[in-house]
């Protein structure tokens, strides 16, 4: 019952479907490193079972041995003693050809009896030895799947750790987009360009402000000249404008010559 119970539990261990379990999994990884010791621990355990089995069987197969040596044994004996029988019943000495002849019997009784535990050792000879070569497939695959789960675990880790990269490389490519350097110089030369333009346009409102200053200037010196014309008029001075000075603008000529037209 025992020597079944951990074939079953060998076979089970054995069919058990890795993919599957990671897929159904919440955390692969430490699902993986569960059924490392769990395997890690069920392979010991089976190991010590087989190696009982083992052991027993070697147990049988040494008492069965002992049977067919000893059937041997007692075969060679009533074989000596039947012969011994014999020499003595031809030297005429029936007594001891008797005595002799009992032994024989004796000793092929005794073979009969070894060669009866020998065939009845065979069985479950048998049947242990077919037992023990399932063990021993059972726990090779054990070891089998052993490996593969060591190997689908480091894998995983490996994978597991890549994609950390990764995604670390991914958020940091992401943080540069969202603050691009290159949109900051962008922003940056609009500032730039912004403030030229004010610049530009403080220079020109500059500009205009003086070519108005300059008018007021040129405006003032014909009146000035006027006024002084008109106070040489009437102090009975020349009023003939002088070679190169400035005309009136022709908007107040218009309206002196109308003036001039009433006196």
């Amino acid at each position: 019952m025992v020597k079944q119970s951990i074939f079953g539990r060998i076979a089970q261990l054995a069919k058990a479907n890795i993919n599957s379990l990671l897929d159904n999994a919440e955390d692969p990884q430490k699902m993986l490193d569960q059924m490392v010791r769990d395997y890690t621990n069920n392979i010991a355990e089976a190991e010590s079972a087989v190696a009982q089995t083992i052991g027993n069987l070697r147990m049988l197969e040494d008492d069965y041995n002992e049977d067919v040596k000893n059937a041997r044994d007692w075969g060679s004996k009533a074989l000596a003693a039947s012969r011994k029988a014999d020499e003595f019943r031809a030297a005429g000495d029936v007594a001891d050809a008797d005595k002799f002849d009992n032994l024989a019997k004796v000793a092929l009784q005794r073979q009969m009896a070894a060669e009866n535990e020998a065939k009845g050792a065979e069985p479950a000879i048998a049947s242990q030895r077919e037992v023990v070569d399932k063990l021993k497939t059972g726990l090779d695959q054990m070891k089998n799947k052993l490996n593969q789960l060591t190997s689908k675990r480091n894998e995983l880790v490996a994978r597991s750790k890549t994609a950390a990269a990764q995604s670390q490389v991914h958020d940091a490519i992401k943080s540069i987009d969202i603050m691009d350097p290159t949109s900051e110089v962008g922003r940056f030369e609009e500032k730039i360009r912004r403030e030229e333009a004010k610049v530009r346009g403080q220079q020109e409102l500059a500009a205009s402000s003086l070519d108005a200053q300059f008018n007021q200037l040129e405006d003032l010196g014909e009146q000035t000249e006027i006024e002084a014309r008109l106070a040489a008029l009437k102090a009975g001075g020349n009023s003939k404008p002088a070679l190169g000075a400035a005309s009136p603008a022709s908007s107040e000529s218009t309206v002196e010559e109308a003036d001039f037209d009433k006196l």
